[in-house]
């Protein structure tokens, strides 16, 4: 009888932002593939921080005139690049809620508060709600209390929650592995790195997350694949 493969340990490196919405999309895509190649890896998920908008003050900014002022972006296209989202996420089973008057926020505490749940191994958890909290049901993930709740949700003590962001205990922590991303050429998200080695910047279709694992995993057998090496391949 032919001895099956073991499955392969796999380390996957997110960055991200919370108000991304290609970051949802991308990893949900990942997800997929994951699925279809059941029983061929052993996936270890980390999140890491990225601001989108390192600048933007606690009151926000509405998010038509964010867009607008960013990219450009006229009222028509806008309202397009909605539309595709909304309907990709139908696809992928997440639902983006836009809506007038939506804001786009600062997003430095969430992620202090999505290291904190990465020492109490509930991160992707945490990462998944935040997301839902933002395009899902319109709340201001720059605010404590929000981010409170929604910690609670996922099992994390609210009053802890509240104290992270409070006395900002892993900010220092937050802001080097910001740096450390940047250095390794990452300057938008989602960008994907698998076994610390292979890049793959955006949020990508579920055939070419499924094309990318298989080259991982056959790279792999034949031992070009070292997931402690720190340069970058690029998958695209």
């Amino acid at each position: 009888m032919e001895k099956l493969e073991q499955p392969l340990e796999l380390r996957v490196d997110i960055v991200s932002d919370v108000v991304c919405p290609w970051c949802i999309v991308g990893y949900l895509q990942l997800r997929r593939a994951l699925k279809r190649l059941d029983g061929e890896f052993l996936p270890r998920i980390s999140w890491h921080p990225f601001e989108l908008n390192p600048q933007m003050p606690d009151e926000g900014q509405d998010l038509r005139e964010h867009i607008a002022q960013k990219y450009g972006s006229n009222d028509a296209e806008s309202e397009a690049v909605r539309d595709r989202l909304t309907a990709l996420g139908a696809d992928l089973g997440f639902t983006f809620n836009y809506f007038e008057g939506m804001r786009m926020v600062n997003t430095f505490r969430a992620h202090q508060l999505l290291h904190w749940a990465g020492v109490l191994g509930r991160q992707t958890e945490l990462q998944l709600a935040l997301f839902e909290a933002f395009f899902s049901r319109a709340q201001d993930v720059n605010d404590a209390d929000v981010l409170a709740a929604v910690a609670a949700t996922v099992g994390l003590p609210a009053d802890e929650a509240r104290d992270v962001i409070g006395s900002a205990r892993y900010a220092s922590a937050v802001r080097e592995e910001q740096r450390y991303w940047l250095d390794r050429d990452v300057h938008a998200v989602p960008t994907f790195f698998f076994q610390g080695q292979y890049m793959v910047p955006g949020a990508q279709a579920e055939e070419t997350f499924v094309r990318v694992l298989q080259k991982v995993r056959a790279r792999s057998s034949s031992g070009t694949v070292t997931a402690d090496r720190q340069d970058n391949a690029r998958f695209d």
